[in-house]
């Protein structure tokens, strides 16, 4: 029997981000039950395992959440136990009022949830008194501290290579797909053919996205970490190649969208079709070129010495009353790749 893959992730996370968690936890229970007498720390066991995430900005945004639903929880729940007793009743209208009140704030659904939760924990465990409400927001802040600081202490670490590898195999593909775009307008292509070149242009947008994506990752895995300063540049190199090679993505699926709805098996004969196919291989060449000049330096570095390919503006005779809207279609779109690659 299959568990539901809603249940599971594809793939297991960092062992050591379980151990931080439990260390955490141990640590503000230790710690919670020395500083503040009372019943167990359940709050600070909480806070702690809430507040350790895979990154430090993460951490930090999550201490926040959680110490201020715990406050606005407990608050709510003492005055209504106070005000109206402790019966169960009190204690589902406490959870009640506590979730209207987070919506009527504007509160983030993880905070709107804590301050439910609190509410109704603080009733359920313990007696609506001034102190003991004190005391469960000390133990929160303090497994909030405590969860904060071991994630600090054992960094997590940056997640450039994820960024890297995938700005750099957009680059690639998006070479690829020139060439291959290419070569559809240098020879005959079958309709099956000109369907697989469309369906493998249009998996550029997924990679694009999951470099986005990965992107994102990395500069959230940044703050708050000290290894930052040293792959800052390689972030930053990364964000500049998606920069260039998003757009050049969307110009190559729209280039090879133009080419399948207005196929002829004669454009290959038109002469300023071939002169566009040689243009679309020089376009290639640079882009990879982009790819290996960012893989050996960085941004502000010098990059290799070899010259660009697409460096002059594509000079064509006027091309057959049959052909000239899918030329002018690619004309357009070659030179606002030419205008990507070269910064204009």
């Amino acid at each position: 029997m299959r568990i539901p893959a809603t249940f599971r992730s594809p793939r297991r996370g960092p062992l050591l981000q379980v151990l931080k968690s439990a260390v955490a936890v141990v640590a503000a229970w230790i710690l919670a039950a020395w500083l503040v007498q009372g019943p167990l720390p359940v709050f600070a066991a909480i806070a702690a395992l809430l507040v350790v995430q895979p990154s430090l900005n993460q951490s930090f945004t999550k201490a926040i959440e959680r110490s201020i639903g715990v406050v606005a929880g407990v608050v709510i729940a003492s005055v209504l136990g106070i005000l109206l007793g402790t019966h169960p009743w009190v204690t589902l209208l406490a959870t009640a009022v506590a979730l209207l009140a987070a919506w009527a704030l504007k509160l983030t659904p993880g905070t709107s949830n804590q301050v439910g939760i609190s509410a109704l924990l603080v009733l359920s465990l313990g007696t609506a008194t001034p102190g003991y409400a004190v005391d469960r927001v000390l133990e929160t802040l303090i497994g909030a501290a405590i969860g904060f600081l071991v994630n600090l202490a054992v960094v997590p670490p940056v997640a450039i290579g994820p960024a890297r590898d995938k700005s750099d195999g957009l680059g690639i593909e998006i070479a690829d797909a020139l060439d291959r775009l290419a070569g559809a307008l240098s020879h005959p292509r079958t309709r099956a053919e000109l369907e697989e070149l469309l369906l493998t242009a249009r998996l550029l947008r997924p990679m694009r996205d999951a470099a986005e994506k990965a992107i994102d990752e990395a500069n959230d895995s940044l703050t708050f970490n000290p290894r930052g300063r040293r792959v800052r540049t390689a972030v930053a190199r990364a964000q500049e190649e998606l920069d260039m090679f998003g757009p050049i993505s969307t110009q190559v699926i729209g280039m090879t969208r133009a080419v399948v709805d207005r196929y002829d098996p004669s454009i290959v004969d038109e002469p300023s079709v071939r002169a566009i196919a040689e243009q679309l291989r020089r376009a290639a060449h640079d882009v990879r070129l982009r790819v290996s000049a960012g893989a050996v330096a960085g941004p502000a570095e010098t990059p290799p010495a070899e010259p660009p390919a697409l460096t002059r503006p594509l000079q064509v005779a006027a091309p057959s009353a049959d052909h000239w809207v899918l030329v002018g279609s690619l004309l357009v779109d070659l030179h606002r790749i030419h205008e990507n690659l070269v910064g204009d």
